[in-house]
């Protein structure tokens, strides 16, 4: 029986060093192992896990639970879990401005939204030329402020995962103009773009193809001198019977993707080396959907994982992406707005703010 396997009918952490659940499938791994580091279990209870996102400034990490429609607060000093917004209008991808602000896609807004310091809800974009986004799904802030995010379908499929509806527009990759607001698409054609990451000098950007044919893939970009466009598409990695979705970059440039649908032998994270070689994998009872990079040092690797949260500290750091012409911009603090409403807005491409 695989590792995964054995986690699946009641997961335990490894009980020695090193953690079993853990294999190097390239030498180049072994230096972002840590052997005497197992996979924890955070919590567990979720739905459908999605959007992990680290609070540095409060030690928390905030992680999407969409069909519970809330987001989840996970505090590293207590361990204690709250609810960070309830409704969360079917939140999913989250991340950081570069003032330390929360960006989230919202399936049942099918929106983008900014979440200031006081918990009021900024909506960042709703709709493209007239018409209604589809479901943001995953985002991304470049070090310019730009805005990047994916907009597929699945959101308007059913009323799980958001309200079923006819989409308007086709399913585009977007950029925000942090300083107009205005949104421009860069990159369509692309099936199912799912998540979403910059390369740490930020000269390339990954795009997760959700419903490629015949098998998933990973997507590259080269982005232009002036950082608002993308050219030169091409398959970075085909996934197979791998389902890649969420991902982060690290330092050296590896990807560290969530993967797997409810099959042992895949279920978990696996990371590429950025010649695009599989290198290492970390099996989990339960299909990864995203992560990210957080705890003090940014070496703690969250995996958000259909019902549960798990962690595992690893020898490198997430990158935290390129400095602005004028440095990162201060981080303010952070107020969390425990039970925030999410309205639907009439916004066009326009920045609005809506009363939490």
């Amino acid at each position: 029986m695989s590792d995964a396997a054995s986690h699946s009918a009641g997961w335990r952490p490894a009980s020695y060093y090193p953690d079993p659940a853990i294999h190097a499938l390239d030498p180049r791994f072994e230096k972002y192992w840590l052997k005497l580091s197992a996979v924890e279990r955070l919590t567990t209870g979720l739905r459908w896990a999605e959007g992990p996102v680290w609070f540095g400034d409060g030690r928390y990490l905030l992680c999407s639970d969409i069909p519970n429609q809330r987001i989840l607060k996970w505090e590293e000093e207590t361990g204690a879990v709250s609810s960070f917004r309830k409704p969360s209008n079917f939140a999913n991808g989250n991340t950081r401005d570069r003032q330390g602000r929360l960006v989230t896609c919202e399936h049942g807004g099918r929106r983008v939204t900014r979440t200031e310091y006081d918990g009021s809800i900024t909506v960042l974009m709703d709709s493209f030329d007239g018409k209604r986004l589809n479901s943001p799904n995953d985002v991304v802030v470049k070090s310019d402020g730009s805005i990047w995010f994916t907009d597929p379908v699945f959101g308007l499929l059913g009323n799980y995962e958001g309200y079923r509806a006819e989409p308007e527009l086709d399913m585009n990759v977007y950029r925000i103009d942090c300083a107009t607001g205005k949104a421009t698409i860069v990159a369509e054609g692309v099936l199912g773009p799912n998540g979403l990451a910059f390369s740490p000098d930020e000269k390339i950007l990954y795009v997760i193809e959700s419903r490629g044919v015949p098998t998933r893939k990973i997507l590259a970009y080269d982005v232009s001198p002036s950082g608002d466009k993308l050219s030169n598409k091409r398959v970075f990695v085909d996934a197979g019977p791998g389902t890649p979705d969420g991902f982060r970059v690290d330092i050296d440039g590896n990807l560290w993707c969530g993967w797997g649908m409810g099959d042992p032998e895949l279920d978990g994270v696996v990371v590429f080396a950025p010649d695009g070689v599989m290198i290492g994998r970390i099996a989990l009872p339960e299909r990864c959907a995203n992560l990210c990079f957080g705890g003090v040092k940014r070496n703690r690797l969250f995996m958000a994982a259909s019902q549960s949260i798990y962690a595992l500290y690893v020898n490198t750091q997430g990158a935290a992406g390129r400095l602005g012409p004028r440095g990162p911009a201060p981080i303010q603090p952070f107020f969390a707005c425990a039970a925030a409403v999410c309205l639907a807005s009439a916004s066009s491409n326009a920045f609005s703010s809506v009363a939490a």
